[in-house]
């Protein structure tokens, strides 16, 4: 049976372990704010949806190519507001066609709303309880694959309940991963406030992206 007890640790390692957690939650404050600002100047000058797919992916090339090669230096900082603002920017058109529903606000307000509790509740169980949910990483690691894969599917079948589906699975994927996330941090597994700081944003904004589609395919529009 899986444990998920708290880890001993040494007043060195909880000092270091303190830093990382302070400059991992201020940096993810600072480019979820950015973010947020990208987002409302891409709605205001309404892209392409093509420009927009392109902002997205290529958001996704810099955190994953780029950043590790400068995820030890200053300017690793740099490039995580790059990526962080070009996904902002990338969600102006989604958020455009919600807000364009007769009670698009509310969702848009309400999916914001969610994501928030969902994050600051998980966190704070993690930070309270400084209990190690490692145990959970293949089983993460294994559901988002399976997913990636359903979700390629539906690209094609274009299935509404299958679509249903994978936003569900990811919110709930998401979830466990800002528990593994955490906990990682918590507890001494990572020590790279840089990279934490994206692995959070990630686990956020699909959260967010995944709790809207919900709530657009649940609204009576």
């Amino acid at each position: 049976m899986q444990t998920t007890s708290p880890i001993t640790r040494t007043a060195d390692s909880i000092l270091s372990t303190n830093r990382v957690l302070r400059n991992t939650y201020a940096l993810l404050a600072t480019t979820l704010l950015f973010s947020a600002v990208m987002a409302m100047v891409s709605m205001a000058v309404s892209p392409p949806r093509m420009m927009a797919m392109v902002s997205t992916f290529g958001a996704i090339g810099v955190l994953m190519f780029l950043l590790p090669k400068f995820e030890n230096s200053a300017a690793g900082i740099g490039i995580v507001f790059l990526g962080t603002g070009m996904l902002g920017f990338g969600l102006g058109p989604m958020l455009n066609a919600y807000a364009s529903l007769p009670n698009g606000s509310s969702i848009i307000g309400t999916a914001m709303g969610g994501t928030g509790v969902i994050f600051l509740a998980l966190s704070a169980y993690v930070l309270t309880t400084k209990k190690s949910f490692d145990f959970m990483g293949g089983m993460l690691f294994i559901g988002l694959m399976v997913v990636f894969g359903a979700a390629i599917i539906n690209i094609f079948a274009q299935i509404p309940a299958l679509s249903i589906a994978v936003s569900g699975a990811i919110v709930l994927l998401m979830s466990g991963f800002i528990l593994f996330d955490t906990g990682r941090i918590v507890n001494g597994g990572e020590t790279n406030y840089i990279r934490a700081t994206v692995s959070m944003f990630l686990n956020i904004f699909n959260l967010f992206t995944s709790l809207l589609h919900l709530l657009g395919i649940m609204s009576d529009d």
